[in-house]
């Protein structure tokens, strides 16, 4: 049986210790990162959209990096949109920015009603490269 490691980027933020999760958990070559969230490092909500965006990606980059992974090994996405309709086009500017070229990850982004005082969040299933 494969044991799970739990993986957190340096500087964990609040969120991880006030709502008792990992930041991911590696099993075997596949890394499971929870939901990232635009936060800042007390755990707070950025109150721009696009920040909060970017924070959500730095914060998953961040994750991927202390499991010694990076965008390239992301093999599937879901994203979490509080207000779809209206939040598409600044979402979809980010992740262009993210993931520029093909191959693409898998995407999955759901319309949600609440996510706990955030409006964006992202979670990833990663391969992690054999050297790591």
């Amino acid at each position: 049986m494969t044991k799970r490691e739990t993986i957190f980027p340096p500087n964990r933020h609040a969120l991880y210790e006030k709502h008792g999760y990992s930041a991911a958990i590696r099993s075997g070559d596949l890394l499971f990162i929870s939901g990232q969230v635009g936060s800042r490092e007390d755990g707070t909500a950025e109150p721009d959209f696009k920040t909060q965006v970017e924070l959500a990606f730095d914060n998953l980059q961040s994750v991927l990096k202390a499991a010694g992974a990076g965008l390239e090994d992301i093999v599937d996405v879901t994203t979490f949109h509080t207000d779809p309709e209206n939040q598409f086009g600044t979402i979809m500017e980010v992740k262009n920015r993210i993931f520029p070229t093909a191959p693409y990850p898998n995407w999955t982004a759901v319309g949600t009603t609440w996510l706990s005082g955030f409006d964006f969040e992202i979670k990833v299933i990663a391969r992690i490269p054999q050297a790591a």
